[in-house]
C-alpha cells in the first residue's frame, strides 16, 4: 500500500515525465522527484537524447539536501553507460537513502539491473507506484524497441453522430478551439503524422504543431498515396521545417519523374508492396517508419485511413474529439471507413477509458493495446 505522499510525489514525476512526450525519443519520457518529510528537494524530467536523465536533474536541483531523501523516478533507473553515465552511480553518490520506482526497464536486456544494483547497495527500492500510469508514459518507446514497431494514436473529430464532414464536404469546425489545441498537442507529443492523399488534395495542410506563439517541434508528416500522385507544390511538400514530409506509394504504381519532382521539392519518397487491393502496405509503412526510428504515429487521415488502421487492428490508442452536434444524412462523411465488424461481439473493444471535458465538447481516449502485455 502506497502512502499519500507517494502517490503526490510520483504524480509529480509523470507530470514532469509528460512534458517529455515527442522530444526524448529514441530515450524514453521520464520524470524524477527527490523529497524528505513533505518537501520536494529537487525534481527534473528528460529532455533529449544524450542529455542528462532526469534522476540527474533532481539530483542536482537537490544537492546536498539529497543525502537520506527519497527519490521518485517513472522508470527503474539505468545501470549501464550509453550517452550518459548510469543513473544509479548518481543515486548512490547522492546519498539517496530510498528509491521509489513507477515500472521496471521493459528492455529485457536490462529490465531489473538498476533495481539489483541499488539493492545491492544497500539503499530501499519499491517498484510498482502507479504502474499503469508510468507504462502508459512510456508506452511508444516500450512498443518500439520490443517490437520494433511504432505506437498508433488514432485521432477523429467528430459530431455526435460519428461525422466529420456534411455531405458536400464541409468541416470546419467541428469541434472547438480547446479540442483543436488539444489536438496540436497530440502532434507534438507523436514523432510523425500520418493522412491520406485525400486530405492533402481536399485541405492543402502543412501538418504542423501549432501551439500560439510557442516554439514547438513538427512531427515528421507521412503521406499515403498509392499512385505517388501528390503535387510537388503542394504546401507539405514546401514546407520549410526541421522534420522531414514522407510520402509512401507502392511499388510500380507511379513515374520516375513524379518521384524526381517529389524529391527535388526536398520530399523523401518511399515505397512498399501493394495489399490486398493494391494501395499502400501499413504493415511495410509501420516497418519502415519504426527503422527509421519512429515510436509514436498520430494518423489524422480521413475515413479511408482510420478504416485501413482499425481493421487490421493497428491502432493502440484512440482519441475521440466529440462536438455537441448532429449532421445526420447518409452520404455525410464518417468518422472510421472501411470493412467494419461482422456483428458486436467482434466490436474492438477499448479500455482504460478517460473522459475530459473541452469547453462544450468533449475527449474520449482508451486504449486498443493491453500495455501489461509487453511486460509478460
Amino acid at each position: 500500500m502506497w502512502s499519500k505522499k507517494d502517490l503526490k510525489y510520483m504524480r509529480r514525476a509523470l507530470r514532469l515525465g509528460e512534458k517529455g512526450l515527442g522530444y526524448t525519443t529514441p530515450n524514453p519520457a521520464v520524470g524524477a522527484v527527490v523529497a524528505r518529510q513533505g518537501m520536494i528537494l529537487g525534481e527534473g524530467r528528460h529532455q533529449k537524447a544524450g542529455t542528462p536523465h532526469a534522476e540527474v536533474h533532481a539530483l542536482r536541483a537537490a544537492g546536498d539536501a539529497a543525502r537520506g531523501a527519497d527519490i521518485y523516478v517513472t522508470l527503474e533507473p539505468c545501470n549501464h553507460t550509453g550517452r550518459t553515465p548510469p543513473c544509479t552511480h548518481a543515486i548512490l553518490q547522492a546519498g539517496i537513502r530510498r528509491v521509489v520506482i513507477g515500472t521496471l526497464d521493459p528492455n529485457p536486456k536490462v529490465a531489473g539491473g538498476g533495481t539489483e544494483f541499488l539493492r545491492d547497495k544497500g539503499i530501499k527500492v519499491e517498484t510498482g507506484c502507479l504502474r499503469d500510469e508510468c507504462r502508459l508514459l512510456i508506452a511508444p518507446f516500450t512498443k518500439h524497441i520490443l517490437t520494433g514497431m511504432p505506437w498508433v494514436r488514432s485521432k477523429v473529430a467528430c459530431s455526435l453522430d460519428g461525422r466529420t464532414a456534411t455531405r458536400t464536404g464541409h468541416s470546419k469546425w467541428i469541434t472547438n478551439q480547446q479540442a483543436r489545441r488539444s489536438g496540436h498537442c497530440l502532434r507534438e507529443i507523436s514523432d510523425a503524422i500520418l493522412v491520406g492523399k485525400g486530405t492533402i488534395v481536399a485541405d492543402d495542410p502543412q501538418l504542423t504543431c501549432r501551439k500560439g506563439k510557442k516554439a514547438v517541434k513538427d512531427p515528421i508528416r507521412v503521406v499515403l498515396d498509392s499512385g505517388l500522385s501528390v503535387d510537388p507544390s503542394s504546401r507539405i511538400c514546401c514546407l520549410k521545417s526541421s522534420a522531414p514530409t514522407v510520402i509512401i506509394g507502392v511499388e510500380g504504381k507511379s513515374t520516375d519523374e513524379h518521384r524526381q519532382a517529389l524529391e527535388a521539392s526536398g520530399t523523401k519518397v518511399w515505397f512498399t508492396r501493394p495489399d490486398g487491393q493494391g494501395r499502400v502496405n501499413i504493415r511495410d509503412v509501420l516497418r519502415m517508419l519504426g527503422a527509421f526510428g519512429v515510436q509514436s504515429i498520430l494518423v489524422e487521415g480521413g475515413a479511408t485511413v482510420h478504416g485501413t488502421f482499425w481493421d487490421h487492428t493497428f491502432v493502440d490508442e484512440a482519441f475521440f474529439y466529440y462536438a455537441p452536434l448532429v449532421i445526420g444524412g447518409k452520404d455525410a462523411r464518417p468518422a472510421i471507413g472501411g470493412s467494419g465488424a461482422v456483428d458486436v461481439g467482434r466490436a474492438i473493444k477499448l479500455s482504460k477509458m478517460q473522459h475530459h471535458k473541452l469547453g462544450d465538447n468533449w475527449l474520449v481516449r482508451g486504449l486498443i493495446t493491453d500495455i501489461d502485455s509487453f511486460w509478460s
